[in-house]
């Protein structure tokens, strides 16, 4: 079956259908990948975008279950240059198609990808809608015109409930943007204790879960259609030690007063080197973002930038100067992409570790004799409400 996918340029681009029939309306990206075509589309980061492979041959090693870096993929299209069906790999469950098919997800081969990309390069990335109808130039460009872009793809690919990981070591809540499962098997890797809260988990909820620190998970979209994150952020500082990483960093830069813009074209692959500005080593990271920090936004803000992108000297990292709190705009759990960057997971339990010696509790029986002693303030009607936690 024929598919076409039409830019709002009016570029028309026309080649073979495979996965899902029907039409859907995205922004369209391209992600430079060689691998790693599974985890692409498993990353919530991608909700509300038509993705397309810069790498010619997708599909040749099939789906795997065990790859999936979310429950089901949120992509509103997928554009390759040649589609394999019938996959060769011993792991392989079943084919690229047959998974699209069964998300109703749209896909497009047998065009020229390197085209796309470049105008994608020139122009910067843009709506399109892609389509195995019939129907007119005119009437999908009507179509793509009266359908606006996604604004909550957050709320879209974030948990609804609190659920665990549990492990014996530091505590940390993963606040779930559109989280990869990635992170959080680093986590667990290192014995953390890991507590999964919805995007809009406030300030107090978390509190209440007693962490160690607090993950910023990466998400979909605009940091600025989040502004709920940004305040619960804020009112963490200083408290309790985090991390964000993608659009968690974003988030931290907006909590402490930078602002972040929409990039050109993003950047998504497996292949981006970053500076570390301490060091001076390179770093090869997997990134998929379309926003940055805005580099002249720093000034007058406690922030000071650690990594930087040798591509374009974007900022890639930041650090607090007062509190422990830091971020880096790439993914230190990859997948796909090299594991340079995996030290961060550590170098987070370490600030939790300092943290502590630097600020400590009262031990356990003292805090709950001094709780008995002392009357507790009356509880604010905001302060009671409770999290959403999965059942078993």
């Amino acid at each position: 079956m024929q598919a076409r996918l039409l830019l709002e340029d009016g570029t028309l681009f026309t080649g073979k259908s495979f996965g899902a029939e029907g039409d859907s309306v995205g922004e369209v990206v391209f992600n430079t990948g060689i691998t790693g075509y599974q985890e692409v589309l498993s990353d919530p980061s991608y909700c509300g975008q038509i993705v397309t492979m810069t790498y010619p041959l997708i599909g040749n090693y099939g789906i795997t279950r065990d790859d999936f870096e979310s429950v089901r993929p949120f992509i509103h299209g997928f554009v390759v240059r040649q589609h394999e069906d019938v996959p060769s790999n011993w792991r392989g469950e079943y084919s690229l198609g047959t998974l699209l098919k069964e998300y109703g997800i749209i896909g497009i081969s047998e065009i020229d990808t390197r085209m796309l990309t470049r105008r994608i390069r020139h122009h910067g990335v843009m709506k399109g809608i892609l389509t195995t109808s019939t129907r007119s130039v005119a009437e999908l460009l009507e179509q793509m015109k009266s359908t606006p872009l996604m604004t909550d793809q957050v709320s879209r690919v974030s948990t609804k409930s609190v659920f665990s990981s549990p492990g014996s070591k530091e505590r940390i809540v993963l606040v779930d943007f559109g989280a990869k499962s990635g992170i959080v098997r680093d986590l667990v890797k290192r014995g953390c204790d890991v507590v999964v809260v919805p995007q809009d988990a406030t300030a107090d909820q978390i509190r209440r879960l007693s962490p160690d620190g607090v993950l910023l998970s990466n998400g979909p979209g605009d940091p600025k259609d989040v502004p709920h994150a940004v305040e619960m952020i804020r009112q963490l500082l200083g408290e309790l030690p985090i991390f964000g990483i993608c659009l968690g960093h974003q988030l931290f830069a907006l909590a402490c007063g930078a602002d972040t813009d929409k990039l050109k074209f993003g950047h998504r692959g497996g292949n981006h080197p970053v500076k570390d500005l301490i060091s001076g080593r390179c770093y090869i990271t997997s990134q998929n973002h379309g926003y940055t920090v805005k580099e002249d936004s720093i000034a007058g803000t406690e922030l000071e930038v650690t990594h930087i992108n040798n591509n374009d000297k974007t900022i890639e990292g930041l650090r607090h100067k007062t509190y422990a709190a830091f971020s880096v705009q790439y993914h230190p759990e990859a997948a796909p992409g090299p594991f340079d960057s995996s030290y961060l997971f550590d170098d987070f339990l370490e600030s939790i570790r300092k943290f502590k010696q630097d600020n400590p509790q009262l031990p356990r029986q003292a805090q709950v004799y001094t709780a008995a002693k002392f009357k507790p303030a009356p509880v604010s009607a905001e302060l009671k409400g409770e999290l959403h936690y999965a059942k078993k």
